[in-house]
């Protein structure tokens, strides 16, 4: 089950939010977690078992950090206890990983469990917390599993360390303006989903159908586009509900996305885009090795061990790493640009010029993200760049997805700037403003019920 599946829309969020506005304020976690493993069961029932086993398991990792942490005694018991917590969490990571592995890279990749590589990372948060002793740690199971099977937050994030969620989870509210407030962003990103992504969408099908081969340059850029838009308003929209279910429940979970296409740098598109992936990886891999703190050489060596893991957690294939590498090598060449002084020369008073480069760079990026063939991927860059001779091209293909696409096209990068979320905070609490986004929200149910469903693309990493 997903966000945007009108069962989930029209009866499984109905009927919790009922059950979970009736539940009392010291018995919500046992709602939330009961209808979380509902939610995933209804989804992948199959792989139900995996999620609790690796809950149950992980809290017993847990338990036994914290115990080996919490005694005293003399150093020589201090030594042994920390070898213990040391074996305690090795073995942690062996399990997690080593389970998330299987699943990405070997036997299991066929199938893979959905919403695992998410909260394998939740749970991989915690122990490190746990481990580093950052925080006091959980003892409730109750408390630790709401946490990790969280339905707004399982599938596809954000991903947030349990410290940020600690106080909600033992205490919160259900009111209805948080209930109200959740409604409305909630119907802000499943119109960004269904009327956005969704559409736009359609073009990179046709040129898929059509065959990477028996297209013109000018039609294989607008394809590289409109996919670059269509993951955008897709995860973000996907983002936007989980914060409006999570605001629903009492949870303020944070934001996942500010605007990354107004970014000046492919680096400031990165620090806008997927933000909790990018803090996790910034916290747990860059900064325990050095981060830049070294010197440009371990600077460099770092970025790289960040992406190319960043690379590995997408997928196994090697377009992943590509496009890793490819975005790698170009924050590298903006860092020794800006060292130069170069950067901040082009970038001064020039921004808009800035933010069009990236519309130009990262379509590329994305085509490398797509194509997990590279054979394909090597026609597809060929074709945009005219490279390679096409098959049968229609020189005026382009212009019929021009016609179909224009205006759409438009609607997109208008949503790409702060514009909608300007007219969000002023007129969502207005009487008008809440029945447009009533009557958004019950047109986007109307569109999938016509069209049926569209999965959300961040399902499957």
């Amino acid at each position: 089950m997903i966000f945007s599946s009108v069962e989930f829309l029209l009866y499984f969020l109905p009927l919790f939010l009922l059950l979970y506005a009736l539940t009392p304020k010291r018995l919500k976690n046992v709602t939330l977690l009961s209808g979380s493993l509902i939610f995933y069961a209804l989804g992948e029932p199959k792989y139900l078992v995996i999620l609790m086993l690796s809950v149950l398991i992980n809290y017993f990792f847990g338990r036994h950090l914290v115990r080996a942490a919490g005694k005293n005694g003399s150093e020589e018991n201090k030594i042994k206890l920390n070898k213990r917590r040391g074996g305690v969490f090795a073995l942690a990571l062996v399990f997690n990983l080593g389970l998330l592995a299987f699943f990405k890279y070997g036997a299991g990749k066929a199938d893979l469990p959905m919403g695992i590589s998410f909260y394998t990372f939740q749970i991989l948060s915690w122990l490190i917390d746990g481990y580093r002793e950052k925080q006091k740690r959980e003892v409730s199971f109750l408390n630790f599993a709401a946490y990790v099977t969280m339905f707004p937050q399982l599938l596809s994030g954000p991903l947030v360390p349990y410290g940020e969620l600690e106080k909600p989870l033992k205490s919160r509210e259900f009111t209805a303006g948080n209930l109200q407030e959740g409604l409305k962003i909630f119907a802000l990103g499943l119109a960004g989903k269904v009327l956005l992504a969704d559409r736009i969408g359609l073009l990179w099908q046709e040129v898929q159908v059509t065959g990477f081969e028996s297209i013109s340059a000018p039609l294989a850029w607008m394809g590289a586009l409109s996919y670059s838009l269509k993951i955008y308003f897709d995860f973000s929209g996907y983002s936007l509900m989980a914060m409006g279910v999570g605001r629903m429940l009492g949870f303020e979970l944070p934001e996942n996305f500010n605007l990354p296409y107004m970014a000046a740098s492919v680096r400031e598109f990165y620090r806008r885009w997927h933000i909790t992936l990018g803090r996790w990886f910034c916290k747990y891999v860059y900064i325990p090795l050095g981060g830049n703190r070294r010197g440009e050489l371990r600077t460099v060596c770092n970025l790289l061990a960040v992406w190319f893991l960043t690379s590995l957690w997408h997928g196994s294939t090697a377009n992943f790493l590509i496009w890793g590498m490819f975005l790698w090598l170009a924050i590298v060449i903006e860092r020794q640009l800006e060292a130069l002084g170069v950067s901040a020369h082009l970038k001064k008073g020039r921004a808009g010029s800035c933010a069009i480069s990236i519309w130009a760079f990262i379509p590329i990026t994305w085509v490398c993200f797509a194509v997990t063939d590279v054979e394909q991927l090597q026609i597809y860059l060929g074709r945009m760049f005219g490279l390679l001779p096409g098959i049968n091209v229609s020189a005026q293909d382009w212009l019929r997805a021009l016609k179909d696409y224009g205006m759409l096209f438009l609607g997109c990068a208008l949503a790409c700037t702060s514009l909608p979320r300007k007219l969000f905070g002023r007129f969502k609490d207005t009487l008008i403003g809440g029945i447009l986004l009533a009557a958004l929200f019950w047109f986007c149910i109307w569109r999938l019920q016509r069209e049926g469903l569209n999965p959300f693309m961040y399902l499957q990493f």
